[in-house]
C-alpha cells in the first residue's frame, strides 16, 4: 500500500481500475434467500452459478482518516422479473457515509434504516449518490444489456455487515412487469433488531 499520493485511470470501456488490491467476484450462489421468487432462483442456479457482480477496491489501512475506493459492477439480467444486484449491506460503523458515482448503465439504488426508513434512488451516467450515516445499501441494475458501473468511496475503517440484509431482507425490491419497471415491498421482508456481522 502507497503512503504518497497517487492516481489511477478507470479506462472505458471496461471500468476495471489500472491499480486494484482486491477483486470480489459474487455469484447467483452467493444471495441464496435474496430474491423474492425463490423457485426461479433455484431453476436459475441448477442451469448456472452466474457471476452477478464484481467490485475492484482499491485498499487502504482501515483507521480513521484513511479512504477505501473502487468500481462496483452489477451485470444485466434478472432472477423471475427482479434485477440483477448486489447483496447489500449496512456499515459496520453504522455512522458511516458513502458515495457513489455512476459512470455506465441505469440502475437504482435501495436504501433504509434500521428505524424503517426507506428510499430508491436511481442511477444512470454521472449522477452522483450521497448515502448517509445509518442507511443500507443495495445496488440493483435495471439495464437489459448494460453493467451498472459506480465508482465508490467512503471511510476505510466503516467495514461492511452483510449479516443484517441476509438474515431480514430489505424492505424494497426492483422488478420489471409488463408496464416496466416498478419498485415494490418486499414480500419477504423480516423485521428484525439490526445484528452486529
Amino acid at each position: 500500500m502507497q503512503n504518497q499520493p497517487f492516481s489511477l485511470m478507470i479506462p472505458y470501456p471496461g471500468f476495471r481500475p489500472s491499480h486494484v488490491d482486491n477483486h470480489i467476484v459474487r455469484h447467483l450462489s452467493d444471495l441464496e434467500g435474496q430474491f423474492s421468487n425463490q423457485d426461479a432462483y433455484k431453476q436459475m442456479l441448477e442451469k448456472k452459478d452466474v457471476v452477478l457482480y464484481e467490485v475492484y477496491e482499491i485498499k487502504r489501512p482501515e483507521i480513521a482518516g484513511e479512504i477505501l475506493m473502487g468500481i462496483s459492477i452489477v451485470h444485466p439480467g434478472k432472477v423471475g422479473d427482479e434485477f440483477f444486484m448486489t447483496k447489500g449491506h449496512f456499515h459496520t460503523i453504522l455512522d458511516t457515509a458513502e458515495m457513489y458515482y455512476c459512470l455506465h448503465g441505469e440502475g437504482f439504488m435501495v436504501m433504509e434504516t434500521p428505524e424503517g426508513e426507506s428510499a430508491v434512488e436511481p442511477l444512470a451516467p454521472g449522477k452522483v449518490l450521497y448515502v448517509p450515516p445509518r442507511w443500507a445499501h443495495r445496488s440493483v441494475c435495471s439495464s437489459r444489456q448494460e453493467d451498472l458501473v459506480t465508482f465508490f468511496a467512503y471511510p476505510a475503517n466503516a467495514g461492511h455487515n452483510y449479516g443484517t440484509i441476509e438474515d431480514k431482507g430489505i424492505r424494497k425490491i426492483i422488478i420489471e412487469r409488463d408496464k416496466g419497471i416498478e419498485i415494490k415491498d418486499s414480500p419477504h421482508f423480516n423485521e428484525k433488531p439490526i445484528s452486529n456481522e
